[in-house]
C-alpha cells in the first residue's frame, strides 16, 4: 500500500511529463499503424496471385522480426541520425508480418464462388476488390492491425535509448537510478502506462471493428 501511495505520488507530481511520454508514444502508435497499414494491404494485394512474390514478401517481413530490437532501432542512426526517425523506421518494420501475412490470408479465404458472382453481375477487377474481397477479408486484417499495435506499444518503450521519448523514458531513468528513490516508482510508470495505452488502442481497434464489420461477416 505505501508503495502504491508512493508511485501515486510520483506520477501525479510530473503530470506533464505523464502526458508528454503518453503523446510520443500514442503517437509512435498511430502514426506506424497508418503507414505500415497501407503499405502492407497495398503489398498483400499486389502479391496475393503470385505465389514467388507472395512469399518473398512474406519472408522479408518476417526477417525483420529475428532482428534484435535494440539493434534495429540503432542501425539507423548513421543514416537518420537520433530521435523520431530511426524509431519509427524500427517500428514501421517490426509491424509489416501481422499486417501483411493476414491480409494475404484474408484474400485466399474469400470463396471463389463469391468473386465469380461478383464478376457476373459485371463488376470490373477493381470494384471486385473495393467492394468485395477487401469487405470481406477485412475482419481478418484488422486482426493483422491489432496484434501490430500491441507490437508497437511495447517496444516502442525501447525508442529511448535513441532519444526518441515515449514511455521508456520513465523506466530507462528508473533503471538508470537503481536503488536511489523513486527508481522503482518510474519504473512501473513507465510500465503501466505502456499496459494502459495498449488497452485502450485495443479497445478503439474493438470498437472500430464493430462499426466497419456489418453483423453477416461477423
Amino acid at each position: 500500500m505505501d508503495f502504491l501511495l508512493s508511485l501515486l505520488e510520483f506520477a501525479f507530481g510530473r503530470q506533464e511529463q505523464v502526458l508528454e511520454a503518453l503523446a510520443q508514444h500514442a503517437g509512435y502508435v498511430v502514426s506506424v499503424l497508418v503507414t505500415a497499414g497501407v503499405f502492407a494491404i497495398v503489398t498483400g494485394i499486389v502479391t496475393r496471385r503470385n505465389q514467388l512474390a507472395r512469399e518473398l514478401a512474406l519472408s522479408i517481413a518476417s526477417v525483420f522480426l529475428t532482428i534484435p530490437s535494440l539493434a534495429l532501432f540503432v542501425i539507423f542512426i548513421p543514416l537518420v541520425g537520433l530521435g523520431f526517425a530511426p524509431s519509427f523506421i524500427a517500428l514501421f518494420l517490426y509491424s509489416l508480418l501481422p499486417i501483411l501475412r493476414n491480409t494475404i490470408t484474408g484474400l485466399d479465404g474469400i470463396d471463389p464462388g463469391v468473386l465469380e458472382s461478383a464478376k457476373g453481375m459485371g463488376l470490373s477487377p477493381l470494384q471486385v476488390l473495393l467492394r468485395v474481397e477487401l469487405p470481406l477479408a477485412w475482419p481478418v486484417i484488422l486482426a493483422g492491425i491489432r496484434v501490430s499495435s500491441m507490437l508497437i506499444v511495447g517496444i516502442a518503450a525501447i525508442a529511448t535509448l535513441v532519444a526518441g521519448g515515449g514511455l521508456g523514458d520513465f523506466i530507462k531513468s528508473g533503471l538508470a537510478r537503481l536503488p536511489l528513490p523513486n527508481s522503482l516508482e518510474a519504473i512501473w510508470l513507465g510500465t503501466i502506462l505502456c499496459l494502459l495505452l495498449a488497452l485502450v488502442i485495443d479497445l478503439i481497434l474493438q470498437a472500430a471493428r464493430l462499426a466497419t464489420i456489418s453483423k453477416g461477416i461477423r
